[in-house]
């Protein structure tokens, strides 16, 4: 939480972050929602909630959208589907990157509403996108499983926007 950069051009909200850094989002059930164009520092700022998270002794996994579904698909074939889940609705922090960077196949949504439910007023969830809530249904299959979904999520939810240039550009090696 320290390395944050609050430069202007991020438009970062500091009493906000450092309110979310005390972690009572987590003891609320809440969500937070980080959103940002690629680089903007979104896993960045996850992570360092995940790391504040852990101090204060809760459980957190870090995981991106795309891992995640792969693995719920294996749990699926050999067996383990529910347990799996179970694992995951344990955790009291579950931090999700890459969150819809790609259209999610119906049995992916399913699965998804599956977690988001799981988790609903009883553990938190951190959603990293470049999508703006308004864009995500066009990513969650069907109309139907998008309003169960983001009415679980969204509602329950603080949100950041990052705004400004990439921060691996602007930390990268100069022209």
């Amino acid at each position: 939480m320290e390395n944050i950069e609050y430069i202007a051009e991020r438009h970062l909200d500091r009493e906000q972050i450092l309110r979310l850094a005390s972690c009572s989002y987590i003891q609320e059930a809440r969500n937070v929602i980080i959103l940002g164009t690629t680089g903007a520092g979104m896993t960045y700022l996850a992570c360092a909630f995940g790391m504040a998270a852990s101090r204060g002794f809760y459980s957190v996994r870090y995981i991106r959208l795309p891992d995640l579904l792969a693995e719920i698909s294996v749990a699926r074939t050999n067996g383990t589907y529910r347990d799996y889940m179970k694992r995951l609705r344990k955790e009291k922090l579950l931090i999700l990157d890459e969150w819809l960077l790609s259209p999610l196949k119906e049995a992916e949504a399913r699965d998804v509403l599956e977690l988001v439910e799981a988790r609903n007023k009883v553990a938190s969830t951190i959603f990293c996108s470049q999508y703006d809530t308004s864009e995500w249904h066009e990513n969650l299959y069907d109309p139907s499983l998008a309003d169960a979904i983001c009415d679980r999520i969204i509602y329950n939810a603080y949100t950041i926007q990052i705004e400004g240039e990439s921060m691996r550009k602007r930390k990268g090696i100069p022209e």
